[in-house]
């Protein structure tokens, strides 16, 4: 795995839902490098974040859900390349920006007294109102007691005051009093403020020390800041300048401005609070709020190239957003009918997306879509081009969804659960035809499953999610010949291929836990019959098998017994080779 390039990298990601005034973390943390043309499976119960996962790749969340922290860069060199001609305006226009970065680099001067400004201005702050912690544990409070009242609300809906009058006079006075607690805790919460504020106000000795303080604090940070730059402090505004101008030429003019504006004021912030702007990383994350960065590789005298660090969970403008979504990374949906207009023609549908991502006739547009429509198996293409989606059959609609997917040449193909509607034998055709599809296009395959028989006939890697969070990784052979974690052992052992007979098939207990609150320790230990202690009270690390082998249990520590795996998962290989056929 270390020959191959890495196409995608997953940086600690977290994904997380508004659910009637409550957040939900459906991802916790997951980090993941996809590699270029392999074919990874994503596999899980219901609900363990699947398609979750792989929406964020192309932004295709709900409305309600976002990403609320970590990194998903996408290593597209073709996507990643920018040049930018310069002429006298560009110049320009360079120039005006490094001369607005050397007024704020002045401010680099006073960060240290800037700092201990803010320290001061947060200590008066506290004493005028709640303490963070306060804050927190009330909010947390109120959303509990939100959370709950939505609930009654709803179960009122549904009750026949005509006929369940007790049982609708009880719910109506349990939304009553949640109404009265929420009310008294903001009210609580407003007393204890205007306490405090009342108390800090009588306090003028500590009032006259905390003005004198700021004011000698801002009179050496003026000094400070009055003072000239060093040249290299030129040299890197210069650079910078030409990077912002880089990362926002792209744009439309009312766009760039808006980038520019906000973009410029994340610099001030970061001269101001004296970041590192030398360091890559950094210079990164100040761009992150604006704008991608695209870093400046070299320039001439006629232009400027660089390289934009592109990251799919901060993708802000819809012209990224379409370079992206479609055209480097496509979607197979489970059921093509939900994928398919079904008063548009299956040819009309092939050549809206040609002529929406790549630069021909429709024409070429036409061609080009028979042309897909012979790869991926649709007999008689020139004469069923016309057709509508409720004149093909199941596995022909699905081959279609498959050739609107491949039609733009994606890097990327995610896969979910694309055989689930079919019978065996037209999902044994699909698997194969998007298989053989790959060694032609030579895209990446993420495929997502509850069916490990797939997985074992199309993956070269497995990634295990649970409770939001990859348990095991490895190679097929890692994942289904030594499998390392209680939750792949259990899902392994539930395969009805591996029942023997006069035996019971055996099946997970318990159900996965709520994504509401904040697990502690192990997701699985509940329902985890090798539980150890340390699984309820700390969540373990990812532990290192092999190099391709890793997995996320206590039993892989050193110090844990030794505990073998389950008698039916015992010789594993000569079981699947006869369930499976592989």
């Amino acid at each position: 795995m270390q020959e191959k390039k890495v196409l995608l990298s997953v940086k600690d990601l977290v994904v997380k839902f508004n659910v009637r005034g409550r957040s939900l973390t459906a991802i916790r943390g997951i980090s993941l490098d996809i590699y270029e043309n392999e074919s990874i499976a994503i596999v899980g119960e219901s609900g363990s974040g699947k398609s979750v996962f792989t929406k964020t790749f192309a932004n295709m969340l709900d409305s309600n859900g976002y990403v609320d922290s970590g990194k998903i860069i996408f290593s597209d060199e073709s996507l990643a390349d920018f040049t930018v001609k310069l002429g006298d305006a560009q110049n320009r226009k360079i120039r005006s920006i490094a001369a607005r970065l050397d007024e704020y680099a002045k401010l680099e001067n006073g960060a240290e007294i800037y700092k201990q400004m803010k320290c001061l201005e947060s200590e008066a702050k506290s004493r005028f109102a709640l303490s963070d912690q306060e804050e927190e544990a009330l909010e947390k409070q109120l959303a509990e007691l939100k959370f709950q009242r939505a609930e009654t609300f709803n179960l009122k809906q549904t009750i026949d005051s005509r006929l369940e009058r007790e049982r609708y006079r009880e719910t109506a006075a349990k939304l009553s009093e949640l109404d009265r607690q929420i009310a008294e805790e903001k009210k609580k919460a407003k007393q204890l403020v205007r306490a405090r504020s009342a108390q800090a106000k009588r306090d003028t000795a500590y009032q006259q020390e905390h003005e004198k303080k700021m004011a000698q604090l801002k009179a050496k940070y003026d000094s400070l800041c009055a003072a000239p730059i060093t040249a290299e402090q030129k040299q890197r505004n210069l650079e910078l300048a030409k990077e912002v101008y880089l990362s926002s030429a792209r744009y439309d003019i009312v766009t760039r401005q808006k980038i520019l504006t906000k973009l410029m004021s994340c610099l001030k912030e970061a001269m101001r609070q004296g970041l590192d702007l030398n360091d890559d990383t950094v210079r990164n994350d100040v761009f992150a709020p604006a704008i991608f960065r695209v870093k400046l590789l070299d320039e001439t005298a006629e232009k400027l190239h660089g390289k934009c660090i592109f990251d799919l969970a901060n993708v802000k403008y819809a012209k990224d957003l379409s370079q992206v979504r479609g055209k480097r990374i496509a979607t197979v949906f489970q059921d093509p009918m939900t994928s398919l207009n079904p008063i548009i023609t299956i040819g009309e549908q092939i050549t809206s997306i040609i002529l929406k991502h790549q630069d021909c006739s429709e024409t070429e547009a036409r061609i080009r879509a028979i042309e897909l429509m012979k790869k991926v198996g649709i007999p008689n293409a020139e004469n069923r081009f016309d057709d509508y989606p409720f004149q093909y059959s199941g596995g022909m609609r699905q081959r279609i969804v498959i050739a609107i997917a491949l039609s733009c040449q994606p890097k990327i193909l995610i896969c979910d659960e694309p055989t689930t509607a079919l019978d065996v034998t037209i999902q044994a055709q699909i698997l194969k035809l998007i298989k053989d599809l790959q060694k032609e296009f030579g895209y990446t395959i993420v495929f997502i499953t509850h069916d490990l028989g797939v997985v074992a006939n199309i993956a070269d890697r497995v990634a295990v999610l649970y409770a939001g969070q990859i348990v095991e990784l490895g190679t097929v052979e890692d994942v289904f010949y030594d499998p390392r974690h209680p939750y792949t052992w259990a899902m392994l052992s539930s395969l009805p291929q591996l029942a023997q007979r006069n035996t019971t098939l055996y099946s997970i207990t318990g159900t996965p836990p709520s994504l509401y609150n904040t697990i502690v320790g192990d997701p699985f230990a509940p329902r985890n019959p090798y539980c150890l202690k340390i699984d309820t009270l700390l969540d373990p690390p990812m532990f290192q098998i092999s190099d391709t082998h890793f997995a996320k249990t206590w039993l892989l520590d050193p110090r844990a017994p030794k505990v073998e795996k389950p008698q039916a998962i015992q010789n594993l290989h000569e079981k699947l080779l006869e369930a499976f056929n592989i």
